[in-house]
C-alpha cells in the first residue's frame, strides 16, 4: 500500500468563509503543518463521521424491519417520569 506522499491526488475546490480560513491558517501554523494537510485531517474525519452516521442508520433501519422497536407511547411514558418521584423503569 502507498503512503500519503506517494498516493494518487486531485485537487478539491470550495469556497469558505474567511473567518474558517483564517482560523485553518492559525491551526496550521499553531501545528506548524500546510493548510492541505489541516483540510485533509478535516475532510478525512468528517468522512469518517458521516460513514458511521450512515451506518448507525443501516443498523437502525434493519432493527425497524425485524421488528426490534420500543412503542412511541412507552418512550413518552418513561421521558415524562423523569424527575418524578414516581420514575419508570428505561422500556426495552
Amino acid at each position: 500500500m502507498k503512503n500519503d506522499t506517494q498516493a494518487v491526488t486531485r485537487v478539491l475546490t470550495a469556497h469558505v468563509p474567511l473567518p474558517i480560513a483564517d482560523k485553518v491558517d492559525q491551526i496550521a501554523a499553531r501545528l506548524e503543518r500546510s493548510r492541505g494537510w489541516i483540510m485533509k485531517q478535516a475532510l478525512s474525519a468528517w468522512i469518517a463521521q458521516e460513514e458511521e452516521r450512515d451506518r448507525l442508520t443501516q443498523e437502525a433501519l434493519a432493527d425497524v424491519d425485524a421488528g426490534r422497536v420500543i412503542d412511541h407511547q412507552a418512550v413518552q411514558a418513561w421521558a415524562d417520569s423523569l424527575g418524578t418521584d414516581k420514575l419508570l423503569p428505561v422500556p426495552r
